[in-house]
């Protein structure tokens, strides 16, 4: 028997393994297998060079659990380890000091494994007691048992093991008694182990014994991977069917994907893999963490966000790449060189795969575009480059469903729908229905009208306002037809100043109050045959407000209230209505309030400007008391007219018909104010 310490420099490894890894000790399984499967590889290696003559026989990867005896044991048939061997691989680790390995590797369980070579030693994690027992492939080879504590010391001595390879016992730690669960295991394997190029089997599959009402074990190896993954084989021997299957294989519960692209490439770097563009409309967030990384087809991790740009973390699939280290930190991803070549190659084969569909099959691609969109929009949002691959196979749509390249559009609209200063306006809904008088309105003007309904689309306006020249995007309902599109300048209204400012302040008064919600009060020349009443809200304050919604430090914007503005068409003989009986209601009564008003106004115009030429520090306090009193004078009687006009207004049902039309057009008349509105409608119509 052979007894000694394990060379490393510090006084005691494992308190330390257990310590700094203790927060990824599920890795230990991935790690026990990983090194048998590579065992096995080698074996069969040896056999294609002529340096291993003998039968290979089953090389099947066993994992195996004895809860009675607090075991967990991977066993393998590939090349074993001589005595010689185990003090090389496993005796040996060097360190360039405890210090050094605590202060650099201490955050990170998978900087430390990966970086020291301790794949081994991770059952430590878990384990109060390891024991290898090997048989080495080599003629003559005798078996060899070694076994540690937990401590630097390790014991070594003979073994009855007849067949070739390496047993790994586990004896499990008490704190680690989930490592026990048949469960906890399966979970862990089909986790790490479920593509690895060597068969692994976990115990028996299992069926319903009728006589025991219960799970009873078969004879059938129950193998829990697949050895050849789909991402292997050569996309030419693939069909639909087999890349669907293999989808609905790594997401049971998913719906079917839309496409697929199948990776395959050898320089400058190794990638393998498929990645699948899933039906989403929306929660982003909650579809990350669908892609999982491969190294050698052993499972690394599902947060890709360094190796796949961030707009295709959208997507689901599977990349495999021996580039990348089994044990990879996401500093590591971020910094490295090559990751960044994955990154920019994956992007450019997307692209490409997206640019070929749309000129194989416009009529499918076009089908699938309100899903398709998503990644698009994103892309076009967070990747600086991809709008000069994407902007060939991004597409608008209509209000009528038809679907148009960026170049497309331009051409259609560029007779239509220039401003007077030769800006090109793509006009846009979010809502059909909610829209949809607004849009009639525009294409009764002979404009064709966006739908841009999705999730992203008008964040990415803002883009593509930078991106092509001389154009804007404004929503339908942002202004009056005539302003939409301005051809020329606004046509005066007929009404003086002061039947507008009365009439805007009928109207005004009886605007209802909302939460968050301002009204403003215009009156505009829009055409006899125009609407009556017309709420409008400005593009830039109401995109701001959307914006804030997907970026945190626009939220001063999300607090702010709606500023919509209502707008009475002076032309239209409903409002010629309530102008005049405005006037015969109200003329006599606002006569001395009128008059009172001027001469007092008047008076303030002299006083200021009496004021005006004398210096601050000259103005007495009767000066400035005669001016405030006089300003006080002057809201009296406004307050007085807005009275007298706020009463006539209250009892004059059009007005509030009017007003109610206009909410009830964009989805502001609910509840009470609804109910009335009813009742009146009801009421005019007798």
């Amino acid at each position: 028997m052979q007894k000694g310490n394990i060379g490393v420099t510090t006084e005691n490894i494992f308190p330390v393994i257990k310590k700094f890894l203790y927060s990824d000790h599920e890795i230990f399984l991935r790690e026990m297998v990983s090194n048998a499967v590579d065992a096995t590889q080698k074996l069969k290696t040896l056999a294609q060079q002529g340096e291993f003559k003998g039968e290979q026989g089953d090389l099947t990867v066993r994992v195996s659990l004895d809860a009675d005896k607090g075991t967990l044991t991977i066993s393998d048939r590939g090349i074993g380890m001589t005595e010689e061997e185990i003090d090389k691989y496993i005796n040996q680790i060097a360190f360039s000091g405890v210090n050094d390995f605590l202060e650099k590797y201490k955050d990170n369980a998978n900087n430390i494994i990966g970086h020291f070579g301790l794949g081994f030693y991770s059952s430590f994690m878990v384990s109060k007691k390891v024991e290898i027992v090997t048989l080495s492939y080599k003629e003559g080879a005798k078996a060899v048992k070694w076994s540690c504590d937990g401590s630097p010391a390790y014991e070594i001595d003979e073994a009855d093991k007849t067949d070739r390879g390496t047993d790994i016992i586990l004896y499990i730690d008490d704190d680690c008694k989930e490592f026990l669960e048949r469960e906890r295991i399966s979970q862990l394997l089909n986790k790490y182990c479920k593509f690895m190029a060597v068969p692994v089997a976990f115990g028996k599959k299992q069926k319903w014994s009728s006589d025991e009402k219960k799970m009873v074990d078969t004879q059938e190896d129950n193998v829990i991977n697949s050895v050849e993954p789909l991402w292997t084989k050569a996309p030419s021997t693939l069909k639909d069917e087999d890349y669907k299957s293999f989808y609905r294989t790594l997401y049971p519960m998913s719906d079917e994907p839309m496409f697929w692209i199948h990776l395959n490439v050898d320089y400058p770097f190794n990638l393998t893999g498929i990645l699948y563009f899933p039906r989403i409309k929306s929660n982003i967030d909650l579809q990350r963490n669908k892609i999982q990384l491969y190294c050698n087809q052993v499972f690394v991790t599902d947060q890709v966000e360094g190796i796949v740009p961030e707009f295709l973390t959208l997507l689901h699939g599977v990349i495999d790449s021996p580039d990348i280290p089994l044990n990879v930190s996401r500093s590591y991803l971020q910094s490295d060189r090559e990751v960044k070549k994955i990154s920019t190659y994956i992007t450019k084969k997307v692209a490409d795969r997206l640019q070929s569909i749309f000129k194989e099959d416009r009529k499918q691609y076009e089908e699938k575009w309100d899903d398709l969109k998503l990644f698009i929009n994103y892309g076009i949002l967070s990747e600086e480059s991809f709008y000069d691959r994407a902007k060939d196979f991004a597409l608008f749509k209509d209000v009528d469903g038809k679907h148009f390249t960026f170049d497309e559009y331009k051409a259609l609209i560029e007779g239509a729908q220039k401003d007077k200063d030769g800006n090109l306006i793509y006009l846009y809904a979010t809502d059909r229905d909610e829209q949809y008088s607004y849009i009639s309105a525009a294409r009764d003007k002979g404009y064709s009208v966006l739908l841009l309904d999705g999730q992203l689309d008008v964040p990415t306006i803002q883009t593509l306002e930078q991106k092509f020249e001389k154009s804007r995007f404004t929503r339908v309902d942002a202004d009056i037809i005539d302003r939409l599109i301005q051809k020329d300048d606004q046509p005066k209204s007929a009404l003086t100043d002061d039947e507008s400012a009365n009439l805007s302040e009928v109207f005004r008064s009886q605007m209802p109050k909302m939460e968050k919600t301002e009204f403003m009060v215009e009156v505009q020349s829009l055409g006899a045959e125009q609407r009556p009443v017309v709420i409008t809200q400005n593009e830039w304050m109401r995109r701001m407000k959307e914006m804030s919604r997907f970026q945190p430090g626009m939220n001063f914007y999300g607090q702010m209230p709606d500023s919509l503005n209502l707008v009475l068409n002076s032309d239209h003989p409903l409002v010629k209505r309530v102008l005049d009986d405005t006037k015969a209601a109200t003329d006599e009564t606002l006569k001395p309030i009128l008059s009172e008003l001027k001469g007092q106004e008047a008076r303030l115009a002299a006083i200021r400007q009496q004021q005006e030429k004398k210096k601050p520090e000259e103005l007495t306090q009767d000066d400035k008391d005669m001016k405030t009193e006089c300003e006080k004078a002057v809201e009296e009687q406004k307050h007085k007219k807005q009275q007298v006009l706020t009463d006539y207004a209250t009892k004059n049902d059009i007005v509030h018909q009017l007003i109610d039309l206009a909410l009830l057009q964009n989805g502001l008349l609910k509840g009470e104010a609804l109910d009335k509105f009813l009742k009146r409608s009801v009421d005019l119509i007798k």
